[in-house]
């Protein structure tokens, strides 16, 4: 089989590496940048502590108009907010919401029509222009965004995606210094995210011998450290081993993909607004007990990272397992506790069912009876059963 791999153009990761940004910048000769990042992030003084530089050599916008889980309208105010400031690079600078909407702002604004036109499930559009460079600069380790060309968007009742080679970054700069100031419970769900990449790029039936180097060497760095970033966010070598885990996982599930539950968390996100991090948590302890037997040498090897040990789990023990990680880091383990009822578990499955992208992916064909169960076993926890 032959397998084709893309990655950005360059990235620079490790300590300190974000003082790589301004001669990067310097190297483009540009004018007039357009910085996208949240509000907190400004609040807390990172972006001046770490952009402020910028300002004495380029002309520096920095738009803070950033939703958690972006919806369409959020991505078109800031495109056309691009389009009008005639900008020649674009940085993203946050979590994964902030690194989407700057991908858009970069390519779409140098495209013709809207962000609706590219959508991946109705837009009838094809991005002709690779538009402004972008540079993507996480401040969490969790959601890939700097090293994979998609960028996701809520609407009404589920998520939708625009995806081009065009979206890759043109440099991806990943310091684990920028994480230090993550809260608690946004360091656990996008640590949690991190780990799920990992694990589904390593299960997807796309994978290959390098996405399941990159992949388990993530699931290795992710789970010997998640617990130590989420209780010392100081912990240097913690966040440093969180940066890693979730740039590798980014890598291996950009190439391989995501697949169950990505689809099953996509509803939840865009119905409840959960966040995606978190989405994924409450899910995947459900939907590896429910593919098991479908990969059962795969699901093993990961386990026995997991776990230290090598055995041979059963179902319930691989339920166990990703329980326990999800409950140890203080995440929610059943959609109860979100307030979420069995009656919105019909509109729960079927918008996951329209998410072929991904369960196209999963090493168990998922139907819509399929997902119901893995929704209701979420709901209930542990004890509910199949």
């Amino acid at each position: 089989m032959i397998s084709t791999l893309r990655f950005p153009i360059r990235s620079h990761i490790g300590w300190g590496s974000i003082e790589k940004l301004l001669p990067e910048l310097q190297n483009l000769k540009l004018s007039n940048i357009l910085i996208v990042t949240d509000q907190t992030l400004v609040k807390i003084g990172l972006v001046d502590q770490y952009l402020s530089p910028l300002k004495e050599e380029f002309t520096v916008n920095v738009y803070t108009d950033v939703e958690p889980e972006p919806t369409l309208r959020c991505a078109e105010t800031l495109v056309a907010f691009t389009r009008q400031g005639e900008f020649d690079c674009v940085i993203g600078l946050g979590g994964g919401s902030a690194l989407d909407l700057a991908k858009l702002a970069a390519v779409v604004s140098q495209n013709d029509g809207s962000v609706k036109d590219y959508l991946n499930l109705t837009g009838t559009k094809p991005l002709v222009h690779k538009g402004i460079p972008k540079i993507l600069i996480p401040t969490t380790s969790g959601t890939g965004s700097e090293v994979t060309d998609i960028a996701v968007l809520s609407l009404e009742g589920t998520k939708d995606v625009v995806t081009h080679d065009f979206l890759l970054a043109d440099l991806a700069i990943v310091d684990p210094q920028l994480t230090i100031s993550v809260p608690k419970r946004i360091t656990a769900a996008t640590g949690i995210d991190a780990l799920t990449h990992a694990v589904e790029a390593f299960l997807s039936i796309n994978a290959n011998e390098a996405t399941d180097a990159l992949a388990l060497k993530a699931v290795k760095l992710i789970s010997g450290s998640l617990e130590n970033a989420v209780e010392n966010g100081e912990d240097k070598e913690a966040r440093t081993a969180m940066s890693f885990g979730s740039y590798l996982a980014g890598l291996a599930f950009f190439n391989a993909g995501v697949a169950g539950v990505h689809a099953l968390a996509y509803p939840l996100g865009s119905q409840f607004k959960l966040p995606h991090g978190e989405s994924n948590a409450v899910l995947l302890p459900y939907v590896m007990k429910y593919i098991a037997p479908s990969c059962l040498q795969k699901m093993n090897i990961v386990c026995d990272i997991l776990t230290k040990e090598d055995k041979n789990p059963t179902p319930d023990d691989y339920l166990q397992i990703f329980y326990r990680l999800v409950e140890n880091v203080g995440l929610p383990t059943t959609l109860k506790e979100y307030g979420i009822s069995e009656s919105y578990l019909s509109t729960l499955t079927e918008d996951a069912v329209k998410q072929k992208r991904l369960l196209g992916r999963s090493p168990m064909p998922l139907n819509q009876e399929d997902i119901f169960q893995i929704y209701h076993l979420a709901l209930h926890g542990v004890k509910a059963g199949i």
